[in-house]
């Protein structure tokens, strides 16, 4: 039977939505469950690769649901940018289940069921984010995010996954109210329409002060981006299961915020505008303080989680300068900062979630001559830091590159250096961790032999993972075509 790619991309939304009350049904029943998991996981990817190859070829992919009020609607397009999310979220919501069937049974974790029926709801919110047509489908499905999240935030439901939890909702919620909603209604008011279109949706004459205005309530209003100081969600965050932090920082919650402001910055402003807005440069400026500040802070902290949490509010930090700095450099670092990121990120939090099954260890300072008991979870951990640091043969190589390349552009000397320096400290955070552990020094009778690696499933999970760094740092190819895509002129094969 032959289905259409309007029909895949409504499936890819609704589908994972709809696992969700077979994972219900099934939930008596581990294998089963995670069957049903696994089964609508390789179905999804089926899907958002093949919407690849759609898009690949020039096909024009989009569907409207309801029409609202004249010219609003709940109604999705498939896009370069919203692919390159797609594939991400499809591939490593596979992978991260595979990683949960390890994790969730040897930690004998309570309330598995619900776990996975939270995961897949999020993941479905995440694919409704990356094809929304216009700012109002977008913020239905990021508030979606938002409150499926909620749950596995407080997974353990203790006092201290509760108080993470109202961190967590109470940021994310009143940002988007106070801010990401007022901003959407301006856009309304002043440019007439909430679709995303190439260029941006203002008017040549639009008031520039206005414009600049809007622009700064969408950037606090997206607080999944975790700007500063609307960052403090993401370590508060940490209580939860090492899977839920992968999903928060690598598949949906993070990069869903990173997503919206780069797709904001491109298609309702569009570069022209926004190189000449006059709150464009104080943006910038904050981003690159909370690069430099979230580095600072990471390396003050002996939790590991605790430290790639900062680790994270750092990174994001550079995919909201590379959207603000209004180039095609930037844009093209941004994109594909997002993947490389992703698959780091979610690499190093696989290897932390591995090391506290197998070793029971949480601190850094815990974890000297870890190596020896697990060289695969240490070595994958080094390659992944490779990937964050932004040095061969990782991928995230490139992804910096261009955003180097994109700070020249603009002559945005400062951030350049800004840049470099967080370099730096990327690697005094993030390096002595993998070299202690291989390279103890006499501090080695702490070190319990009895030690092994992590469940087999976790550690197929880590390993595809970092595979992937060193892919993306050898192939980037077809995710570069994907991110210059998204400034082509619209209709032309991306391909071609």
């Amino acid at each position: 039977m032959n289905i259409s790619l309007a029909t895949m991309l409504q499936l890819s939304i609704i589908l994972p939505i709809l696992a969700a009350l077979g994972i219900v049904a099934t939930g008596r029943k581990p294998d089963l469950r995670e069957g049903v998991t696994i089964s609508t996981c390789l179905v999804l990817l089926y899907f958002t690769v093949n919407l690849y190859q759609g898009i690949k070829q020039g096909e024009s992919i989009n569907v409207q649901w309801w029409e609202i009020l004249p010219g609003l609607q709940l109604s999705f397009n498939v896009e370069p940018l919203g692919m390159i999310f797609a594939l991400i979220a499809s591939f490593l919501w596979l992978i991260t289940t595979v990683y949960s069937i390890g994790y969730m049974r040897s930690h004998q974790e309570q309330n598995q069921t619900r776990f996975y029926v939270c995961f897949s709801i999020a993941i479905g919110s995440v694919m409704g984010i990356a094809f929304a047509d216009n700012l109002f489908t977008l913020f239905i499905f990021y508030e979606t995010l938002t409150l499926s999240t909620y749950p596995l935030v407080t997974h353990a439901g203790t006092e201290e996954a509760k108080k993470g939890g109202r961190i967590y909702l109470g940021i994310l919620l009143s940002t988007s109210i106070v801010f990401f909603m007022l901003a959407i209604i301006s856009t309304w008011f002043v440019a007439g329409t909430l679709d995303f279109k190439p260029g941006g949706v203002f008017d040549s004459n639009v008031n520039t002060t206005v414009a600049g205005v809007i622009l700064v309530l969408f950037i606090f209003g997206i607080g999944k981006a975790a700007i500063m100081p609307f960052h403090r969600w993401l370590p508060a965050a940490m209580v939860a299961p090492t899977p839920v932090s992968a999903l928060l920082h690598a598949v949906a919650v993070v990069k869903a915020g990173v997503f919206t402001v780069l797709k904001v910055c491109v298609f309702i402003f569009g570069i022209d505008l926004l190189s000449v807005l006059p709150t464009t440069q104080f943006l910038l400026y904050l981003a690159g303080a909370s690069v430099l500040l979230a580095s600072l802070v990471a390396m003050r902290q002996d939790n590991l989680k605790a430290r790639l949490a900062y680790s994270t509010v750092s990174q994001l930090g550079y995919v909201t300068i590379g959207a603000l700095l209004a180039t095609s450099s930037g844009v093209i670092a941004s994109s594909m900062h997002i993947a490389m990121h992703a698959f780091g990120k979610i690499t190093l939090f696989f290897c932390a979630g591995a090391i506290l099954v197998a070793a029971h260890k949480s601190k850094i300072s815990e974890m000297r001559g870890l190596g020896r008991q697990m060289p695969i979870t240490m070595a994958a951990f080094f390659i992944a830091s490779l990937s964050i640091i932004g040095v061969p043969p990782a991928g995230g190589t490139w992804s910096k590159w261009f955003l180097l390349m994109g700070t020249m552009e603009a002559e945005q000397w400062i951030l350049m250096a800004v840049l470099m320096i967080s370099s730096l400290l990327n690697i005094a955070y993030l390096l002595p961790i993998p070299f202690r552990a291989f390279f103890p020094g006499v501090e080695t009778n702490s070190v319990n032999v009895g030690i092994k690696e992590a469940p087999l499933p976790s550690l197929i999970a880590l390993c595809i993972t970092t595979a992937a760094c060193v892919v993306l740092f050898v192939y980037p190819q077809p995710l570069y075509e994907l991110a210059k895509a998204i400034l082509t002129t619209p209709g032309l094969t991306y391909g071609q």
